[in-house]
């Protein structure tokens, strides 16, 4: 299964709040993904948007948007990715969204992470 993907500009930062805290007002802009479970609020967004005291955040990820939409019968999509990112000793970040998948590699692994994913016989465009 030979997957499109386009490497998205920008940095993002992956940051964990508590579970009851309220969606932040910095959590704005072109790509947000807020996710709420019992343990925690799960906050990812521009990195230049989350302020420095935050306590728990990771900065230094880039996106790698899967070409959509995607049916969402479709089945391997994501193993399909992995795998070969779990070969090439790149750790992931995924997050999936009605139409597509977005697979977040740290920025100093993107280009082992795109070199492992066209190897795998999938297409990485900017």
């Amino acid at each position: 299964m030979g997957l499109r993907l386009h490497r998205t500009p920008g940095e993002l930062a992956v940051v964990r709040l508590a579970a009851d805290a309220a969606a932040p007002a910095w959590a704005a802009g072109g790509f947000v993904s807020v996710t709420r479970t019992d343990a925690e609020l799960s906050v990812v967004c521009d990195a230049s948007a989350v302020p420095e005291t935050s306590a728990a955040s990771e900065r230094g990820w880039r996106r790698l948007e899967v070409r959509g939409p995607l049916d969402l019968g479709l089945t391997g999509v994501l193993a399909a990715i992995a795998a070969p990112l779990a070969e090439a000793g790149v750790p992931v970040f995924v997050i999936s969204t009605y139409d597509t998948d977005h697979v977040l590699v740290r920025a100093d692994r993107l280009a082992d992470a795109e070199a492992a994913l066209r190897a795998a016989g999938h297409e990485v465009d900017a």
